[in-house]
């Protein structure tokens, strides 16, 4: 009798317990780029997200075939705004038609975020953008917000680890000092109606060499200790970079979703297929996980993949073609398990283990 009872509240701590994961896990979603001559079509793109329980899509412009094929599906979306449409959205009158045509005219597709333009920086090719980039999400914001919308979908931009002139310590973590005059404003307006930052995180760029299992979430113990917080990864130390960066700027409560990180398979330094692999699955398992970073701890991240197909097209380094998680045949690149539940430590439940071997000896 002592027996079943105690099977009895073991069953009953590990249903709390995946009860409250379930709440506070995110599900991992992914990027879809498009630009490629050998990719399936919008339908089939869906489809496969839907087969393989992704739920969550990212995507850089409003095509219309990706947006029907999303209709009546349970999959949430990132619509981007390309950065040469800027311009244009800083009249509000084409603002309010871009909502009505993209969002309006789509009332049935689960709209989560309008990424704003994507990594326009002071100091890189995009630098042409900087002035548009706040008065387009003003403008789309009170569209939305007129359409009745404003709950539902927030507006926001990219931004990446370029726009950060200190990252380490990752407390220190600062923007450029001529990166300021753009970002600052864009922050307050963040934080003034409670919508989150969209940043680019890739450890494969920041540092693919200098300590590869720090960047494959590998690293046996601390690597960079940090006034009491310990980083053993550097997705982590990236993160809480930026986070500080904003902090310092008006943004302390302006979460953080990690838009796009991904390792490439083929084409560049620190590089193997294996490689690669091994990177997305510790990817999902930490940001599916509850374990947060050192300085956001006790939550999962809302990260997206890049990205669903290798882009034969894309222009740049030979690596750029190959960060894709699925052939253009559709066929898996890797084995991946796309929404995980994990405990706070990161790892399956101890207490499933145990009940496991309760079970296997006869209870």
């Amino acid at each position: 009798m002592a027996k079943m009872l105690l099977l009895f509240w073991l069953l009953v701590d590990l249903l709390v317990f995946i009860i409250t994961v379930a709440q506070d896990a995110q599900p991992v979603g992914v990027c879809y780029g498009r630009v490629g001559d050998d990719l399936p079509s919008q339908q089939d793109v869906v489809n496969l997200y839907k087969i393989n329980n992704i739920t969550r899509m990212r995507i850089y412009d409003p095509d219309r075939a990706t947006l029907q094929a999303l209709k009546g599906t349970n999959i949430e979306l990132i619509i981007g705004v390309p950065n040469d449409a800027l311009q244009s959205l800083n009249q509000q009158s084409a603002a309010n038609t871009w909502v009505k045509n993209n969002i309006q005219n789509y009332s049935d597709v689960r709209f989560r975020y309008v990424a704003v333009g994507n990594e326009v920086d002071p100091n890189n090719a995009n630098s042409q953008y900087v002035s548009y980039v706040l008065p387009a999400m003003r403008n789309l914001h009170n569209a939305i917000k007129a359409a009745g919308l404003g709950n539902q979908i927030k507006v926001s931009t990219v931004t990446y680890a370029g726009l950060l002139g200190v990252s380490y310590p990752p407390s220190n973590g600062a923007f450029n000092d001529n990166a300021r005059e753009f970002i600052e404003p864009i922050i307050r307006f963040l934080a003034e109606n409670n919508s989150p930052m969209l940043v680019n995180i890739y450890p494969y760029f920041v540092d693919a060499n200098g300590n590869l299992l720090y960047a494959l979430f590998l690293s046996p113990g601390t690597i960079v200790s940090d006034n009491g917080r310990n980083y053993s990864n550097l997705f982590d130390a990236i993160l809480d970079a930026h986070y500080a960066a904003q902090a310092s700027l008006g943004g302390e409560n302006v979460e953080i979703v990690v838009s796009e990180s991904g390792w490439p398979s083929a084409g560049g330094d620190a590089w193997t297929f294996q490689t690669a692999e091994t990177y997305y699955k510790n990817l999902i398992a930490h940001v599916t996980g509850i374990t947060g970073t050192p300085a956001k701890p006790g939550r999962s991240i809302e990260t997206y993949l890049y990205s669903m197909f290798d882009e034969g097209m894309k222009p740049g380094a030979e690596s750029e073609r190959h960060f894709g998680i699925f052939y253009p045949d559709r066929r898996p690149k890797y084995q991946l398990s796309f929404n995980l539940i994990k405990s706070r430590n990161g790892k399956i439940s101890e207490r499933y283990g145990l009940l496991a071997a309760f079970s296997i000896q006869g209870f």
